[in-house]
């Protein structure tokens, strides 16, 4: 059976390619991981995909910020329907429609068995952790394409409960399988609750994810930074306070709006790509939303850092951030006792939970995030609009089977 899927051609290029249909096994390939090569997934299903998001991650891949290889097929923000099963599947059917969180987890592990799935310790030869499509993740194939391999597959899927209901409101699930719960999870780890002020650096996918997550956490007030007026303004579409940090100081923008020039929580949605404040805003900064976030967080308060950061960036501004290492005020958040959350957000701890909000309309996530769908064969122009700036997040339609509506 033939497959189609979009891979990464060299900075700044994604292709559409032909590629082989998925086995249950691992094979050999761009970005996999020798040790994992021949790896038998008895355990795996092979899915259909319905639904398959570009995300800020992959961008940092596609300008060349990260050592991925040329030829990796991208995309860990999966939704599709099981059209296979493997010998060791006891409880996912084909025809079920299901969310695939995108950190792959054996459900075995230390890790695992504490709920920390973004940190499995049994499918990346190379550290903790794993995610399809990925540099330096084991090199699980990735899922913008037409058909994929998802292994262990009895622990990692979320099933809908009703197939039509699923696919009334699937621009809203194929959300779950990334960025709804890694915002969600910023705002958890930043510690939102009932009449909490939080600020979310970034007004991305994640970030704008970060500051529904918060809403429904029962926040007070919600502001959203940015330097991009359109994003910003899809901030404002539901109901968040918005500042562009490009028009001065953060704490003073703060103070204008909630009287007091901090927040009680504090998310980096914007990771290591980040841009400087203010008269620097043009340039790029690495640390400056960490150290923004330090200034600005409450004493004792918490900062949530679901923003990534990699220890391999050639296309950095100095030696020091090509391997991950900042110019971080540390003392600043000693001196504030402040508590950090970083990492890979644990997707099976919130998706069940978002799902439900979903289905039973409380959170209309695509809506808050401007999700869009495209053919598979559009995947290029929406790659190059979503790094253009874009106030969209892209949906990647494989077969046809999303409502243009």
């Amino acid at each position: 059976m033939s497959n189609k899927a979009v891979s990464y051609a060299g900075p700044g290029k994604v292709e559409v390619i032909d590629t082989p249909y998925p086995e249950f096994e691992l094979k050999d390939g761009p970005g996999v991981n020798p040790a994992n090569v021949g790896r038998k997934v008895h355990h795996g299903v092979i899915l259909r995909t319905i639904a398959t998001n570009i995300c800020g991650s992959d961008q940092h891949m596609v300008r060349g910020r990260t050592t991925a290889p040329e030829g990796l097929v991208l995309g860990h923000e999966i939704t599709g329907e099981v059209v296979e099963v493997g010998r060791d599947v006891e409880f996912i059917k084909v025809g079920d429609i299901v969310s695939v969180p995108f950190n792959i987890a054996c459900g075995r592990c230390r890790n695992c068995k504490e709920g920390q799935t973004g940190i499995c310790l049994n499918v990346n030869p190379d550290r903790p952790g794993s995610a399809y499509g990925y540099v330096d993740m084991g090199g699980w194939v990735g899922g913008q394409a037409e058909y994929v391999l998802v292994p262990y597959a009895d622990w990692n899927l979320l099933k809908f409960p009703d197939r039509d209901q699923a696919m009334e409101k699937i621009m809203d699930l194929t959300m779950l399988s990334d960025i709804f719960p890694t915002g969600f999870h910023g705002a958890v780890t930043s510690g939102v609750t009932v009449g909490s002020t939080v600020y979310v650096a970034g007004a991305g996918p994640v970030g704008l994810a970060a500051a529904m997550g918060a809403q429904l956490l029962g926040a007070a007030v919600v502001i959203v930074g940015d330097l991009n007026e359109d994003r910003l303004a899809q901030a404002r579409s539901f109901g968040c306070e918005t500042i562009n940090v490009a028009h001065g100081s953060v704490e003073d923008q703060l103070e204008q709006i909630l009287g007091v020039p901090e927040v009680d929580c504090g998310i980096d949605a914007v990771g290591f790509e980040a841009h400087g404040h203010g008269g620097d805003a043009g340039k790029e900064a690495p640390a400056t939303v960490l150290n923004s976030l330090m200034d600005i967080t409450r004493a004792g308060g918490a900062v949530g850092i679901p923003g990534l950061y990699v220890t391999g960036d050639p296309g950095a501004v100095d030696e020091a951030a090509k391997k991950g290492a900042l110019s971080l005020s540390f003392g600043t958040g000693w001196a504030k006792s402040l508590s950090f959350a970083t990492g890979q957000c644990p997707v099976m701890k919130y998706h069940r939970q978002l799902m439900m909000a979903i289905l039973n309309d409380k959170a209309p996530i695509a809506k808050a995030v401007n999700a869009g769908a495209i053919s598979l064969d559009e995947a290029p122009r929406g790659y190059a609009e979503f790094d253009a700036g874009a106030a969209k997040k892209f949906v990647l339609d494989p077969h046809g089977l999303i409502s243009r509506n």
